[in-house]
């Protein structure tokens, strides 16, 4: 049977293209039935400086149970930017049952970045953050949120082979399934390291960085990957076209003006996709 029913739990910008504005677009191009569980609610994309937040915590709690008695299931559930470590507990423990009935989990930790955490994260919603990574299938943090979550130094300038190692031994230690960390610094390049299990290693697949910066784009390319690896695709495959697809986008918006709105993803699915 195809697995067509992917759950979204991630915030919503009313102006920009992140989170479940960039998310739906793509994996609906993919042709899935794409559901959405809001974590907030936000005006616009946070690098405009000012902005307005609404926490969704009380909606999403009864929106489960609803969803609960009307027996709702998904195929896959993709988690990314969540508020608060009430909401990381509520959305470990429904990950944790859904798994159970076969759905496959993909996590984005959105939690930080360039070495530190966001403001407003606290170490308590890194441990249910990091929970919530355990019962996923695949994870895809950035470098910084893989070494919060592993306990190694986020504010390298390079990686080694030893370091990554020590990384992925500690997530699969976790009980977490294959592992792919973006924006590495690795043995001077610029690499996505890519984990499928503990027992296979990891490849460096390396990149040119194209030096502007989108609001977005991870959420891109988690997009890609949990749609790609639905369709049965190999992970390794996966993440290259999402690498590929990130990297064509910059590419073809790094002279826009307006950089903090993000990407107009609808322009380029048939482009990436």
């Amino acid at each position: 049977m195809e697995k067509n029913k992917i759950l979204l739990i991630n915030d919503i910008s009313g102006y920009g293209k992140v989170a479940l504005s960039a998310m739906i677009p793509i994996l609906s191009h993919m042709k899935f039935q794409v559901f959405n569980l809001p974590t907030a609610v936000v005006s616009n994309t946070l690098d405009y400086g000012q902005f307005e937040i609404l926490d969704t915590t009380d909606y999403m709690k009864k929106t489960l149970k609803v969803w609960d008695n009307l027996g709702f299931s998904f195929d896959a559930i993709c988690t990314g930017f969540i508020t608060s470590a009430e909401q990381a507990e509520l959305v470990y423990e429904y990950c944790k049952e859904q798994k159970k009935q076969g759905t496959k989990i993909i996590v984005d930790p959105i939690m930080g970045d360039d070495g530190k955490l966001y403001n407003g994260i606290t170490e308590k919603t890194v441990l249910y953050m990091t929970k919530l990574c355990a019962v996923a299938d695949v994870i895809v943090p950035n470098i910084t949120e893989a070494c919060i979550m592993t306990g190694v130094d986020p504010q390298k300038d390079d990686y080694t082979y030893a370091d990554v190692q020590e990384i992925l031994e500690k997530f699969y230690a976790l009980g977490c399934g294959s592992v792919v960390i973006t924006s590495i610094p690795y043995e001077n390049a610029s690499c996505t390291i890519l984990s499928e299990d503990s027992a296979s290693g990891f490849e460096a697949i390396p990149y040119k960085e194209i030096p502007v910066r989108f609001p977005g784009t991870g959420d891109i390319f988690a997009a890609i990957v949990a749609g790609k690896t639905l369709r049965d695709d190999h992970l390794e495959n996966a993440v290259r076209a999402a690498m590929q697809a990130v990297s064509y986008l910059i590419s073809k918006n790094e002279t826009n003006i307006d950089k903090y709105k993000g990407i107009p993803i609808e322009r380029y699915l048939e482009d990436i996709l």
